[in-house]
């Protein structure tokens, strides 16, 4: 099949895309090997001679992985693009991510309860909330019970089951998680580079009637992994003034395969005061005491 003029002008519309995210990674001072990839990848959707989305249709996220210089987890953002319209990675780099909005797309999900589970679960992507659904943390936003939570794991899932149309597999998802200690120490550096006005900003376009550039954006590195660091931009950070205490961390693979956690500050318990990664309290814990034990301070 011959590629339309609408097939050539997609492709170059997705390579566009990428050398976007190239470009701003590089403004912003990410790893060169982190814009490269993207950069390399949009050669290869600008130079396809059919259409990319033929591809897509018919052999999923395995076969843009298959194409050259993509790899698993820019062959997501293509299929998050063909799907959607959009990549949350662009939006978030940008300023312009709004993940209530985004949710509000997923029949079943008005303003009110989006915004909930934006603010509970800390998670902007559709698959990140589908990851939510399945593992039983939607049940604690605050209006979802067992039965809710039930409709929308399968609106999600038919909503997602274009980007795993033969095997329904889960979405890529990052072989394994930084350390806790690592997530910290990337949180210790983003703070303080912040605090010292250092690091470049960008203006997000939730909460900034002014159009300020304000929320400063790390990205660092740590052995294998790649990390984008951001200050919560939500409702309830600015309503708690946390916006410059919870800082949102992404980390990457050397696929490119995206994950994320959010750092605060305790406020009750035995961690109070502490820096604390949510969802994994008990190694913060762990990771705390065994600190304690090597110094010789208590715990």
């Amino acid at each position: 099949m011959n590629a339309t003029v609408d097939d050539v002008r997609e492709n170059q519309q997705i390579a566009d895309k990428l050398r976007e995210v190239a470009a701003l990674l590089e403004a912003q001072g990410a790893n060169p090997y982190r814009a490269s990839a993207y950069r390399k990848a949009a050669d290869t959707i600008a130079r396809l001679a059919q259409p990319v989305r033929k591809t897509f249709d018919a052999e999923g996220v395995a076969g843009l992985d298959a194409l050259p210089h993509i790899g698993k987890g820019i062959a997501a953002a293509i299929a998050e693009i063909l799907i959607t319209g959009r990549w949350n990675q662009l939006e978030r780099l940008r300023g312009t991510l709004d993940p209530v909005k985004l949710f509000q797309g997923v029949p079943g999900i008005g303003p009110r309860l989006a915004h909930l589970a934006h603010e509970t679960l800390h998670v902007d992507t559709l698959e990140a909330l589908e990851a939510a659904a399945q593992n039983g943390r939607l049940e604690s936003v605050p209006g979802v019970g067992t039965r809710r939570a039930a409709a929308w794991r399968a609106t999600l899932a038919d909503m997602l089951k274009r980007v795993r149309p033969r095997d329904r597999a889960p979405l890529p998802a990052p072989a394994s998680q930084p350390p806790v200690a690592t997530l910290l120490d990337v949180d210790s550096e983003y703070r303080r580079k912040a605090e010292t006005g250092i690091l470049p900003a960008i203006a997000p376009k939730r909460f900034n009637p002014d159009g300020k550039a304000w929320l400063p954006v790390l990205h660092t590195r740590r052995g294998d992994w790649y990390f984008t660091a951001l200050y919560s931009n939500t409702a309830t950070a600015h309503k708690l003034k946390r916006t410059h205490d919870w800082v949102v961390v992404y980390f990457y693979d050397h696929d490119h395969v995206e994950g994320q956690h959010t750092i605060v500050t305790e406020t009750r318990g035995p961690l109070t005061g502490r820096r604390v990664v949510r969802g994994r309290e008990v190694e913060c814990r762990e990771l705390y005491a065994q600190e304690g034990t090597r110094s010789g301070a208590p715990a």
